[in-house]
């Protein structure tokens, strides 16, 4: 069977909430356009953006930027003077890309970890999410028990990858280049579950009811497993070398984005305008780590 998995966003994109932040985008212009200059990038003027094209959080349509993540990218080069520049690859030549300043900043449901500290500056946060196993409605796996001698897909790069292969008993884990080939074989029935970005299972789930897939979080063993049992802080990886530009668009992210409630509007868009995904991690692991002692992560309970 073959079975094609890629999700459009479809019809025109829902875009009249951006007037009503026309004023505060103009004030927030303003004040980021003074410190413009200061900003380093590839390209003078313009903003390189590494994205590997899942839906809906990354792809480029009639020539433009959007999706979830996308669309917020956008957003901030604009407020930033800058102009977007889009380069598509699989996820681990995206980190490889930004760690040696090929691109400016990479995104797509890319959660905050400690190790990607030490090789790129990343962002304030935009949403956030847990790790939930996809799988066949009649199916309810919900542990790590649940593994046990079971067909687990992810994909190649993904940092809970060496987590998943030491689970205690686990069948299989299976690695894949993209997450189209994840959702296909699980579809298929060739895999008994898969941990993918929980956005990209939510679009295919509302596009794709036929598919009879559903999402389970996963019963969290810190002790064991604290990678795949944290919660994780979705944000933008910028290459290293340009701290200046990742604390230009961690501006705009906490003093536009949450304060205008735009990412709740823009996730909203594409059907995950559900409050979870706008609460924060608690503990915050990013405290001491690269952030001060005194960083709270934002939330969007004004949003609600």
């Amino acid at each position: 069977m073959t079975t094609t998995l890629k999700v459009s966003a479809g019809g025109s994109r829902k875009s009249a909430w951006f007037a009503g932040f026309a004023i505060a985008a103009g004030m927030l212009f303003s004040v980021t356009q003074a410190s413009a200059d200061e900003i380093k990038t590839i390209e003078p003027g313009k903003l390189t953006i590494g994205m590997n094209g899942d839906m809906p959080m990354t792809q480029v349509k009639d020539g433009v930027l959007s999706g979830t993540d996308g669309e917020l990218m956008v957003y901030v080069a604009k407020q930033l003077g800058l102009e977007p520049k889009v380069v598509q690859m699989d996820w681990a030549a995206l980190i490889e890309a930004t760690k040696q300043g090929k691109v400016d900043v990479m995104h797509g449901a890319m959660g905050w970890i400690e190790p990607r500290t030490k090789i790129m500056n990343l962002t304030d946060p935009i949403y956030y999410f847990g790790t939930l196993l996809a799988q066949k409605e009649e199916n309810n796996y919900s542990t790590f028990a649940d593994m046990k001698g079971k067909s687990v897909g992810t994909v190649t790069g993904f940092t809970l990858v060496p987590e998943l292969k030491g689970v205690e008993g686990i069948g299989e884990v299976k690695l894949y280049d993209t997450s189209d080939g994840v959702m296909q074989d699980l579809v298929a029935g060739r895999l008994d579950m898969a941990i993918l970005d929980p956005p990209l299972v939510q679009w295919a789930i509302v596009q794709h009811p036929e598919w009879k897939l559903k999402q389970v979080p996963l019963a969290p063993e810190a002790d064991k497993y604290p990678i795949m049992s944290t919660k994780y802080s979705v944000i933008f990886g910028v290459n290293k070398d340009e701290k200046a530009l990742a604390d230009a668009m961690s501006k705009v992210i906490s003093e536009d984005i949450w304060k205008n409630c735009i990412n709740v509007k823009t996730m909203a868009n594409y059907g995950m305008g559900d409050k979870a995904w706008f609460v924060p991690p608690s503990p915050d692991p990013r405290v001491g780590v690269d952030r001060p002692a005194d960083f709270k992560s934002p939330n969007a309970d004004h949003c609600f």
